[in-house]
């Protein structure tokens, strides 16, 4: 297993590199083991796959930072995976940003994105608003300030592209850049030429957390990307054969008529590394 530094610094090879990974999402600690067997060195825990997965509930930021603490520790005790978070609004002001980097580069995080939508809804708020800049840049300088491993990532995310256009993001970006933070997420990009803008500005690498799927990886790549979000269909993925098999049992249908939806037992042996736990058991209950 790696340290939590060794997967940080392994984040920040990514960002620093010459191509650019889709991160697997994951929820919980199986999912996260079951991507790192796959293959993936890369995963995110969303804020609204955070709160489906462990509320039930949508994303409007009801979850609390100790349940989403707590969902980042499961995850990092049973995967190596370099893990990027997506910390909303950082619960709160730049006071409640600073308990959230401790709380998260505590619990394993290599890499966590602190946004600019105002958020959680205010009374009345019809449609997505940003901070201004000034508040957005405290919370920025916050975060760096808070972290207490300088391989710790953290990145300045930006929801202004719908609300303030494309010049106005830049900007942002480029003043998010001068807090010290590692690299921008951008949300809402609709064309190659806006991550281009944001990325000239800012002079940093770019998470793209949405994109039209018409972009190419070699677009990405030259526009300043190293991180493209696809979704997160794993848990989406999860929900849907979970209701089908408890429909079917519920039903009356026979267990035996599952096998081609669930893992064998050998399959289920490898995840839980149930080799490694009969090991110990011979080297320290016998």
């Amino acid at each position: 297993m790696l340290t939590p530094t060794e997967q940080r610094l392994r984040m920040r090879a990514i960002l620093n590199g010459n191509q650019v990974l889709s991160p697997a999402s994951v929820y919980d600690g199986l999912s996260a083991r079951l991507a790192q067997d796959v293959g993936y060195t890369l995963g995110i825990l969303a804020g609204s796959v955070s709160s489906n997965s462990t509320l039930a509930a949508p994303d409007l930021i009801v979850l609390t930072l100790t349940e989403f603490a707590d969902q980042i520790r499961r995850i990092m005790r049973a995967s190596d995976i370099s893990l990027l978070v997506d910390a909303d609004h950082g619960y709160g002001n730049a006071l409640n940003v600073m308990r959230t980097v401790i709380e998260c580069e505590h619990a394993g995080v290599s890499a966590m994105s602190i946004e600019d939508t105002a958020l959680p809804l205010a009374f009345g708020q019809t449609k997505d608003a940003v901070i201004s800049i000034a508040e957005m840049c405290g919370k920025l300088k916050a975060a760096v300030a808070a972290k207490k491993d300088p391989a710790t990532v953290i990145a300045g995310r930006t929801a202004a592209l719908k609300v303030e256009g494309t010049a106005a993001t830049a900007a942002r970006a480029k003043a998010y850049a001068a807090c010290g933070v590692d690299c921008i997420f951008v949300v809402g990009s609709e064309s190659i030429d806006q991550i281009q803008a944001i990325h000239d500005a800012a002079k940093l690498p770019i998470i793209c957390g949405s994109a039209p799927a018409s972009i190419s990886r070699e677009q990405f790549l030259a526009a300043g990307a190293r991180v493209v979000l696809q979704g997160h269909q794993p848990l989406a993925g999860a929900v849907k054969v979970l209701r089908e098999i408890y429909s079917h049992l519920y039903n009356g249908g026979n267990p035996a008529d599952l096998k081609s939806k669930i893992a064998s037992n050998e399959e289920m042996d490898k995840m839980t590394r149930n080799a490694q736990y009969k090991q110990w058991i011979q080297d320290y209950m016998k």
